[in-house]
């Protein structure tokens, strides 16, 4: 939303442990994020989220039915799956960290995620995942390139250009210096990146 220009008002509620969503089920049917609430409307789950932004702003999706097609598809793979990266890589935009090992699930992971990068910047032409325009399928991944980006995976070198251009967007590098300069830190999502390496260094 904030890289199409679509207007929004931002609430923040930090996490206060791994269980605890108290909070987040005051706003939330599923006490999770994200949730988007629109007049009376409540819209959870980011696929939800994005097809109900969909149907206000065309640009969410790419423009042609073939990349848009491909792109729905990439993004529903990242939102089911993934699951050794997210478990072993956990979100942390303000430390670098080198790994102790990619174990097989994890390498399985980083396999698909070059093997399908590749194919949409092969095939829509790039720079972005389906095209020349950002679209909700970056959107869905731009996770994905800070967890590259925090634990230093091996990349190919066309997904590695790719990363560095979404890394570039003034979206994402203002989302990178807000996650960096949060005054707060939660305890078990610290322990879980401490877990996967050794953190060489902390912008913190």
């Amino acid at each position: 939303m904030h890289t199409l220009g679509i207007p929004f008002e931002e609430q923040l509620t930090p996490f206060k442990g791994q269980i605890n969503y108290t909070d987040f089920k005051k706003f939330s049917p599923t006490g999770q994020v994200p949730c988007l609430i629109d007049g009376d409307q409540i819209v959870w789950e980011s696929l939800g989220i994005t097809e109900y932004l969909y149907e206000k702003h065309p640009t969410v999706w790419p423009s042609t039915r073939e990349a848009r097609t491909w792109a729905r598809c990439a993004a529903a793979e990242m939102h089911a799956g993934f699951n050794a990266l997210r478990n072993q890589c956990p979100m942390n935009c303000a430390v670098r960290v080198r790994m102790h090992q990619i174990d097989n699930a994890l390498q399985k992971d980083l396999t698909r995620i070059n093997e399908l990068w590749e194919e949409g910047l092969a095939r829509f032409g790039g720079p972005f995942l389906a095209g020349n325009a950002f679209s909700a399928v970056d959107a869905f991944f731009a996770p994905v390139v800070f967890r590259l980006q925090t634990y230093g995976l091996p990349l190919s070198p066309p997904v590695q250009k790719y990363v560095q251009h979404i890394l570039a967007l003034p979206s994402i590098k203002q989302w990178e210096q807000q996650a960096i300069a949060e005054p707060w830190k939660e305890p078990s999502h610290e322990e879980e990146a401490l877990a996967a390496g050794v953190v060489i260094t902390d912008f913190r």
